[in-house]
């Protein structure tokens, strides 16, 4: 008999999640993680960035915004150490919780490395050498992704970050250059620019949050300048030097080539999958060419008993994607009802100032489908929470089907849209149209009223715009 029926590789929101899931379903379950309970997202990804751009968001309101909302701070001390540790605080507690529910859901824990010597088996070596074998019926590899680097160019932690240099010092840097305006690039330049530092956002693609629609990235884009980070879009990175007092960062965009200079400079160009080292290739298991594990529907790979979730798989590379796959692939593992995901339909979320939100078709794939599409818009200018929160830049936009009015996507910019989003996203699984949207009364004053004036429009008659 094996050791357990289900053996999960990875312990982070695709992991652990998939673990709780299949015990829930009355497996006996295990997980194996290298490092630390909660992946990356837990220890040093989401959360602990959302912990410090919540100090971001206070620093440069006491610095910039004093004059707007009537008060005045003089002789103001920011402690940039004080929110890295807040951050940890937040981290650890959430940890911990991870902690918990695997006791909770009866979870066996084993800390260290995981390699199959076949489909059903794995050597799991611990920090200090020791080895254990573990054996299942199916075995489920969430390892995640890591940081990918511009060849040539290596992390060295002090001049030269990934995200996990950058989320863990306490050093805050007079001057960086962010390599890639994607979510963690957009994320960390918010953080430094709110505490004063002088950020140059560095992209190669044509425009910031370049798999976002156009319209947002341009709102985006505008709203970084307005803070006083410098925006250098369709700009390719040629070169990176450590020297000196920090770096040098050769570019070459529309104003042609030049050095930037700058104390550090963070790459954040985007991930790769963690599927090397596992012993895939011995079982046949199909990677694709980038090195993705190849899933079905089911989150199943070629090889039976072996299933795969998250970022290691290349399908979305998002915390709350790696979630609901756990729970989908747990539930096809038990034989217990379940759905088929739409990853197209996937929330996107950038938790800058502003922030971004998207989800679905933009409008520009829409009519490249060959679609007729109508759009629904409504500004934060005019609603009037946005206004007395001071933060009113951005809007929101519905992108319909234009005969039967079904919900392809939408996008919106600015304040807390990421806690927005949901109603759409619900919308859409539900099959309902911008007509239900705005039928459904919205409280008043409230910023999801402008999800409201935008479905509004979309049925072409916009009440206050």
């Amino acid at each position: 008999m094996p050791d357990y029926d289900v053996v999960v590789i990875g312990a982070g929101p695709g992991g652990y999640v998939c673990a709780i899931r299949a015990a829930q379903l009355g497996k006996k379950v295990a997980i194996v993680d290298r490092q630390w309970l909660g992946g990356v997202c837990l220890n040093v990804g989401c959360i602990p960035s959302k912990a410090l751009l919540r100090n971001a968001e206070i620093a440069h309101l006491l610095r910039e915004g004093g004059k707007d909302f009537g008060f005045e701070v003089q002789g103001l001390k920011l402690d940039f150490p004080a929110a890295v540790k807040r951050s940890r605080q937040v981290s650890d507690r959430l940890v911990k919780g991870v902690g918990f529910l695997m006791k909770k859901n009866a979870i066996d824990v084993h800390m260290g490395a995981a390699t199959f010597t076949d489909a059903h088996t794995l050597e799991v070596t611990g920090k200090d050498g020791a080895k254990t074998s573990l054996k299942a019926k199916d075995i489920v590899i969430a390892t995640g992704s890591s940081p990918m680097m511009i060849p040539g160019v290596q992390a060295d932690g002090k001049a030269v970050l990934t995200y996990l240099e950058a989320i863990l010092q306490e050093r805050l840097p007079k001057s960086v250059v962010v390599i890639g305006a994607s979510a963690i690039g957009c994320e960390f330049a918010t953080v430094w620019n709110g505490y004063g530092v002088a950020v140059t956002l560095v992209e190669m693609l044509p425009r910031v949050a370049p798999l976002e629609d156009e319209e947002a990235s341009k709102e985006l884009a505008k709203a970084f300048t307005k803070r006083g980070i410098k925006v250098m879009a369709g700009t390719k990175v040629e070169g990176v030097e450590v020297g000196g007092p920090g770096v040098r960062v050769r570019v070459a965009g529309p104003d042609g080539a030049q050095v930037i200079e700058a104390e550090q400079a963070l790459v954040a160009i985007g991930v790769k999958p963690n599927s090397q080292g596992l012993g895939l290739e011995t079982l046949g298991v199909k990677l694709s060419p980038r090195g993705m594990v190849e899933i079905d529907e089911r989150m199943a790979t070629n090889v039976p008993g072996v299933w795969a979730i998250g970022d290691v798989t290349g399908k979305l590379m998002l915390a709350h994607v790696a979630s609901a796959m756990g729970v989908v692939c747990a539930e096809n593992i038990a034989g217990a009802p379940t759905v088929t995901l739409d990853y197209e339909a996937m929330p996107r979320a950038i938790y800058s100032q502003p922030q971004v939100a998207s989800f679905g078709l933009t409008e520009a794939q829409a009519k490249e489908r060959g679609l007729e599409v109508k759009v629904g818009r409504f500004p934060f200018q005019a609603n009037g929470k946005a206004l007395g929160f001071g933060e009113y830049a951005g809007w929101v936009k519905i992108v319909t089907e234009a005969k039967y009015g079904e919900i392809l996507g939408a996008h919106l910019v600015g304040p807390e849209v990421t806690e927005l989003l949901p109603e759409l996203t619900v919308a859409r699984m539900m099959e309902l149209t911008p007509a239900e949207i705005a039928r459904n009364v919205h409280a008043h004053p409230s910023l999801s009223e402008a999800l409201m004036e935008a479905a509004h429009a979309a049925e072409g008659h916009p009440i206050h715009t």
